[in-house]
């Protein structure tokens, strides 16, 4: 029983992280009607940035929130020079530009900071014995983190202005502008504020499997996959997709299929969800007349 709850605790640690990479997808197809392939790339490249400036003698929490800023820029810098001019552009060519970020970034990351692995220091105590042996003080620290990132980008959304401005950009752009939002400038802040968040779930992930280019890549699968059961146009519901596809993998994982399999496990999802559900458990599902 032990065991079966530690696999419990440890999939909801993970579905943290898989639920914020699932956010971030959500919030910029909201914005595009687009996923982002690139996404678990950048977050990687962010993590990276974040073990500079602590080997460079950062205080963690410190270059935790300085990589948060920057990260934040460069997602901002990737909407205006890259994906604005692509507004108009065909459903192929912006894939093509979203798999073409996700070779730069793969790439720019293995030639400035090398394709070894490393080790990514945890900012939480590493008391072996936590909550009974059920789940490392990591692991809890990680989901506490992207609990209150959750939270935060509820309020935002929820209580601010310029939370409610860039949620009538991305659902109704033709509108805002007649009613003077600068629709331009809050989509690049949605790509801003998902960069954000996705270098937040690759600083918290780092120490679990360990830095290197291509860290993300399995994880965007399982975002995907729990963003597409949840509602790929529904954070909330993208947020508890995540976490229960962190629970799923870890269970299945450890009972069902082995850990050789476990990233079938996304795939079957995606598929399943595609089939039946396309919308996903709490996506909308719109009609209209042709």
């Amino acid at each position: 029983m032990q065991a079966l709850w530690h696999q419990i605790f440890s999939g909801i640690a993970t579905g943290g992280i898989y639920a914020s990479v699932a956010l971030a997808l959500v919030m910029i197809y909201q914005a595009t009607h687009h996923v982002n392939f690139a996404q678990g790339e950048m977050a990687t490249f962010s993590t990276y940035i974040a073990l500079a400036l602590i080997e460079a003698g950062f205080p963690y929490w410190l270059a935790f929130l300085a990589t948060i800023i920057v990260s934040f820029a460069i997602g901002v810098i990737i909407e205006r020079v890259l994906m604005r001019p692509m507004a108009e552009a065909p459903v192929l060519a912006s894939v093509g530009v979203f798999i073409g970020l996700l070779l730069i970034f793969n790439s720019v990351t293995g030639w400035i900071f090398s394709y070894s692995v490393k080790a990514f220091p945890s900012p939480f105590p590493e008391t072996s014995q936590f909550l009974g042996g059920w789940a490392s003080p990591h692991e809890v620290g990680a989901t506490l983190v992207t609990l209150v990132v959750l939270v935060l980008v509820y309020g935002f959304f929820r209580f601010t202005k310029l939370g409610l401005a860039m949620r009538a950009a991305a659902y109704n752009p033709v509108s805002s502008r007649l009613v003077g939002i600068r629709v331009g400038w809050m989509l690049a802040l949605g790509w801003g504020l998902a960069a954000a968040i996705g270098a937040i779930a690759g600083m918290m992930v780092a120490p679990i499997v360990f830095l290197d280019p291509s860290m993300m890549s399995g994880i965007l699968l399982y975002a995907f996959a729990g963003a597409l059961l949840g509602g790929i146009d529904n954070p909330l519901g993208a947020v508890i997709g995540g976490f229960a596809v962190g629970v799923i993998e870890n269970l299945a994982g450890a009972y069902v299929v082995g850990p050789e399999l476990k990233l079938t496990l996304a795939l079957v999802i995606i598929i399943a969800v595609l089939i039946f559900k396309p919308a996903g458990i709490f996506g909308r599902v719109i009609v209209s007349r042709v």
